[in-house]
């Protein structure tokens, strides 16, 4: 294994005004050191795209934030609007306002779409209204009694979304929400979490479609082999025709 890098002492989460940051954060998957130091900082509001190829610890960093891997292979600190989430368990900083979306959705088979939403409302704090949901997601309301798992893959998308946004979160992770959807449900997606920025919600979105993470993103933060290579406007990735092509294949 390789050697851990040693974690900064006593980081104060206040010596930059950041709504959110990591600092140091190591990820290990048995003898694999996934996460390498990683480090950032959003503010309220801001959506950050985090870009890499695959492999590059992306989806490592998401389970990392929402705590959702071993704590004893995890090493780092993560803040969330001045609450240590490097310090909880995985249902703690769902509590304390991370809200995650997988790759794979996981929407509860056997549950209608209203009952996936009012599951996850059954503890407190609770965040968007049913009918809030349904105003962002009309295909959800028109399907609201039917099971979730036989929507089509963009529905689930949305129903995964709207589902963490019935909790009271304060930092959305979206792990490639446009994987295997067709382009013009990728664009409903895109029009989706446009809304949800106007809504002034912190974002944390991963995406394999680099090009439209970075359109809708303020700021972009690229990794390689588990290191920041990167981190900067999103504007100047898209620009930046050299740092695309070395670093994301595009």
């Amino acid at each position: 294994m390789a050697e851990k890098k040693p974690i900064r002492e006593s980081v104060n989460p206040n010596h930059e005004p950041a709504y959110f940051s990591a600092w140091e954060l190591n990820a290990y998957y048995g003898e694999s050191f996934i996460v390498q130091g990683v480090s950032m900082k959003i503010h309220e509001g801001e959506i950050l795209a985090l870009l890499g190829r695959n492999g590059a610890g992306k989806t490592s960093t998401l389970r990392a934030i929402a705590r959702l891997d071993d704590p004893a292979l995890t090493h780092g600190e993560i803040w969330l609007d001045h609450k240590p989430l490097h310090t909880m368990k995985s249902y703690e900083a769902a509590q304390s306002g991370v809200g995650l979306v997988p790759e794979d959705r996981r929407i509860i088979q056997g549950l209608t779409v209203e009952e996936n939403i009012k599951l996850a409302q059954i503890t407190e704090p609770v965040g968007w209204s049913l009918e809030r949901i349904y105003d962002l997601f009309p295909r959800l309301g028109e399907r609201r009694k039917q099971e979730g798992t036989t929507l089509s893959g963009g529905e689930q998308q949305m129903l995964a979304i709207g589902r963490a946004l019935s909790r009271d979160i304060k930092l959305l992770l979206l792990d490639e929400p446009y994987e295997g959807l067709a382009p013009v449900i990728v664009q409903e997606i895109e029009k989706t979490l446009q809304l949800i920025r106007e809504e002034g919600m912190t974002t944390i979105i991963v995406e394999q479609n680099a090009v439209a993470a970075l359109n809708l993103a303020d700021r972009a933060i690229i990794l390689d082999t588990g290191q920041v290579v990167y981190d900067g406007s999103a504007k100047e990735v898209l620009d930046n025709e050299e740092l695309r092509h070395e670093y994301l294949a595009i």
